[in-house]
């Protein structure tokens, strides 16, 4: 489906069905589906191409700063009981923040190493250090050159208890090459296990999976109809980042 009109707009309704240049609606529509994905899930993976891409991070901020005044999904739900509907407004408060696993793909050999990932970690850190997002630790990152890492240290034992970072080598055609730490698939696996393995994020309140997805639609609903997205929207409009 072509989302782009001939006369450059949006052929997808984004905000109030508003029509949108379609690079700004692209724009738009990625950060809904962040704010809603971190609104809901327990864990949301962030995906980068190469070691320095940090595309991705930049969104998931932005997603932070726009995640505004959307509830704990336990708390929309019809058979929450009467007594305890007195505290949903004080429980809806405190927004719930799913946590993230940056995973950053598509690496060479060279890119596999403890002082690479150690790096990675500490900008990570430093990146989300003021914002609502639960990442890597309190305490600061040591300084780690390879030099100083025993030979049999993998990459995969310098990852935080939380596993917040992940990396996955360039996959061949035939999935053949192998890696120090392993072929793409193997890879792939671990880090299947790990973010099953992690413990969830609980909500408020215990929640069905049949409430889970009624209350996912509602919220939906509230990102598309979000004010401060609309905000950020005309601000993004008037900043000549995109065109009219």
């Amino acid at each position: 489906m072509d989302m782009m009109r001939p006369d450059g707009s949006s052929s997808l309704p984004v905000l109030n069905g508003d029509p949108l240049p379609a690079d700004l609606a692209h724009e738009l529509m990625g950060i809904q589906l962040g704010v809603f994905l971190a609104s809901v899930c327990n864990i949301v993976l962030v995906v980068s191409e190469g070691i320095n891409d940090f595309s991705m991070w930049e969104l998931m901020l932005t997603v932070d700063l726009l995640k505004n005044n959307i509830p704990d999904p336990s708390l929309l739900t019809s058979s929450t009981p009467e007594k305890d509907n007195k505290n949903d407004n004080q429980s809806g408060s405190e927004d719930y923040m799913a946590d993230l696993c940056f995973v950053h793909a598509r690496l060479r050999e060279h890119d596999f190493s403890p002082s690479r990932l150690m790096l990675l970690r500490e900008t990570l850190e430093k990146h989300f250090e003021s914002s609502s997002f639960n990442i890597g630790s309190s305490s600061a990152t040591p300084e780690v050159t390879d030099s100083s890492v025993a030979p049999s240290t993998k990459v995969e034992d310098l990852s935080s208890s939380q596993q917040d970072i992940f990396l996955l080598p360039l996959r061949s055609h035939d999935n053949s090459a192998k890696f120090e730490y392993g072929t793409y698939s193997s890879m792939l696996g671990k880090l299947r296990d790990q973010v099953l393995s992690r413990p969830l994020r609980p909500f408020s309140k215990n929640l069905t999976e049949r409430d889970w997805l009624r209350s996912s639609a509602k919220i939906w609903d509230m990102v598309k109809r979000s004010p401060v997205a609309s905000d950020y929207c005309k601000a993004l409009q008037s900043s000549g980042l995109f065109r009219k």
